[in-house]
């Protein structure tokens, strides 16, 4: 299965299924869904395959940095997001994120220092995030909901072949830093902001940034192993670290909410 076909696969499932699990579970858990690296994951992977183990360490030293700009992204959506409606917001979190990423390329960057602080930005995120508004009106959907979440498929999956599209010329240390870039969490946020409100908006950011823990220690193991100890081994322990974490703080994530 080439990248291309890989993406168009996974892309509309990943959102399609983190868009039913918010109508059932809530907003903070579609968000959690969405920090996987069920994307970024397979396309590491077909970097390794392709480009080598060293490329591909290089790229998840990368994206792990792009964690940065992903903690820079959530933060000015959540706050903004209690003033602006969701065109405005979307836009100023984007630009957040691409200053973020030009900064960081400026940089080079060994794994475990940034880990590190890749870490203490999301937890920084979390404390600074808007605190829940029982008030809040919810925004009455405007779209039918048959065309509700086929829009929300076809808009990432868009994003998400243009974007690696580009970024694959980039070389490795971009193309990492790029890769984060929060295509589903983009989606996943104006859609909630738009049709309930800044709070929802604000639960989907709160889900991602606990879920990002995993997703920057999949990165950090695939950094940590690949060179050494081969792709297979990689991304076997990369996986298993994911779940793990993930299953963490999925249980942090509903005892918060209780």
């Amino acid at each position: 299965m080439n990248s291309l076909l890989l993406k168009v696969i996974v892309t509309p499932a990943l959102i399609g299924t983190a868009s039913l699990v918010g109508r059932r579970w809530g907003h903070s858990i579609s968000g959690w869904i969405i920090a996987l690296p069920l994307t970024t994951g397979p396309i590491t992977f077909f970097l390794a395959l392709t480009h080598g183990a060293s490329f591909a360490a290089a790229t998840a030293v990368g994206t792990v940095a792009g964690g940065l700009s992903q903690a820079a992204f959530a933060l000015t959506y959540a706050r903004l997001s209690t003033r602006w409606k969701w065109p405005l917001t979307l836009a100023a979190a984007c630009l957040s994120f691409v200053i973020s990423t030009a900064i960081l390329n400026q940089f080079t960057f060994t794994i475990l220092p940034i880990y590190a602080a890749v870490l203490l930005s999301f937890l920084a995120a979390l404390q600074l995030l808007p605190k829940d508004s029982k008030a809040e009106p919810v925004v009455e959907e405007s779209l039918p909901s048959r065309w509700d979440i086929p829009m929300r498929m076809i808009i990432a999956t868009i994003f998400v072949v243009l974007l690696t599209g580009i970024a694959s010329n980039l070389g490795a240390h971009l193309t990492g830093l790029i890769a984060p870039f929060p295509i589903f969490t983009a989606t996943m946020a104006a859609f909630a902001h738009h049709q309930h409100g800044s709070t929802a908006a604000v639960n989907v950011l709160r889900g991602l940034l606990m879920g990002l823990f995993s997703f920057a220690s999949f990165f950090f193991t695939l950094a940590v192993l690949i060179e050494s100890a081969g792709i297979t081994v990689a991304f076997t322990a990369a996986i298993l670290v994911a779940l793990s974490l993930q299953g963490v703080s999925l249980w942090l994530l509903q005892r918060s909410a209780n």
